[in-house]
């Protein structure tokens, strides 16, 4: 890791020799509740994960207002399940941006009508994207399931339709940091090739049980599997059926040297 921040030193310091500045500032995670993060990279750009943020219990006032969010450059929903993608189409059309998400759940979105294809494209497992210059995402497996509960604004009715497969990312910005945005997940036994291969600095790990792991299974991921040294935990306290908490994950941690940063929302946690 230290490597690469380094040979993004010298590029920056050739940048200064020749008459150029590099825009460069720390990485800024903020956690808005649930899977949402607004995360900024080394030169500002904004990426946005999953954002169930007007009806959200967590979000913080400030970010039930989309428009607050700021210019977003980067979004990303893991699967079709409302408290990951309720508010993207809506932040996708504010921004002019395209809507990342798995290929088969954004099939679905164009043929609803919920958003226009250039606003949807379609890439799936292990394929990446360069959503904006210097950013690279790459969809990984996750185990869950997806699909788009949809009301039907002809009927007024709820329809569930094909979600396409669940994901989580691999987010890798300008200077090489990358991140693991894990999405809603249980535990399989690929996350120890996930993080051998792609090497992340930092894991977004769902932690409240019932739809995701729990915080044994993620602590037992976190020290057995990944071994990664940074980690944040999320999609805990938005649903009282996800009952795993913060405190419980810490306390299967407290043996492990991996750095564990609980966030509040609206938290942020600068690398």
């Amino acid at each position: 890791m230290k490597s690469k921040f380094k040979i993004f030193a010298i590029f920056a310091m050739a940048l200064s020799c020749l008459g150029l500045q590099a825009q460069t500032q720390p990485i800024k995670v903020q956690w808005l509740g649930q899977s949402a993060f607004k995360i900024t990279s080394p030169e500002g750009k904004v990426i946005v994960t999953d954002p169930w943020l007007k009806a959200n219990p967590l979000t913080p006032v400030e970010f039930k207002t989309l428009e607050n969010l700021g210019k977003v450059d980067v979004l990303l929903v893991t699967h079709g399940h409302l408290d990951h993608f309720a508010d993207a189409p809506a932040i996708a059309k504010l921004n002019n941006i395209p809507m990342y998400a798995p290929g088969d759940m954004n099939a679905s979105v164009v043929a609803l009508g919920i958003l226009p294809p250039e606003l949807a494209p379609r890439f799936n497992k292990t394929g990446m994207v360069e959503p904006s210059r210097g950013i690279k995402v790459t969809a990984v497996h996750a185990e869950h399931s997806s699909v788009i509960n949809w009301k039907n604004p002809a009927t007024n009715k709820d329809e569930i339709h094909v979600g396409g497969e669940p994901v989580g990312y691999i987010i890798e910005l300008e200077n090489g940091f990358k991140i693991y945005h894990m999405g809603d997940t249980g535990l399989f036994g690929d996350m120890k090739m996930i993080a051998s291969y792609y090497k992340p600095d930092l894991v977004l790990m769902p932690i409240g049980g019932n739809f995701t792991m729990g915080p044994k299974d993620a602590a037992y991921a976190a020290r057995e599997m990944l071994n990664i040294p940074n980690i944040i935990p999320m999609h805990y306290g938005a649903n009282p059926l996800a009952k795993g908490t913060a405190q419980e994950f810490q306390s299967f941690m407290k043996d492990s040297r991996l750095n564990v940063f609980v966030l509040k929302p609206g938290d942020i946690k600068n690398f």
